[in-house]
């Protein structure tokens, strides 16, 4: 029985670990950052002119906790200047949420 708990710490530190956001940049240059709060979750093109700051990517997330995922996004985003981040895919594989898509700054 005593076997078990350091089982389920590790068994629950893997699972945690895995869910986190990717942020790839692919601009030249730098830019201020920006206030998590300020940052828009976008599932359609802005209309107003942007420039793609960076690729971003998180997965592991339990179905239905979109807010959570939203929050840790613009956590990544912001320090790299980001006003949104428009999602261009997400889905459920395996019983868990993913998105992708790309950190934007408006011009």
């Amino acid at each position: 029985m005593r076997w078990m708990i350091p089982f389920l710490a590790i068994a629950s530190m893997t699972v945690a670990g895995c869910r986190g956001v990717t942020v790839t940049k692919t601009a030249k240059g730098y830019f201020e950052p920006t206030r998590a709060d300020d940052i828009q979750i976008l599932m359609t093109r802005p209309d107003k002119p942007y420039e793609e700051l960076a690729t971003v990517s998180t997965n592991r997330w339990a179905p239905g906790s979109d807010a959570s995922m939203h929050n840790a996004l613009r956590a990544k985003c912001a320090p790299i200047g980001a006003n949104a981040v428009l999602i261009t895919s997400s889905g459920v594989d395996r019983g868990f949420a993913w998105t992708s898509g790309v950190a934007i700054r408006y011009k």
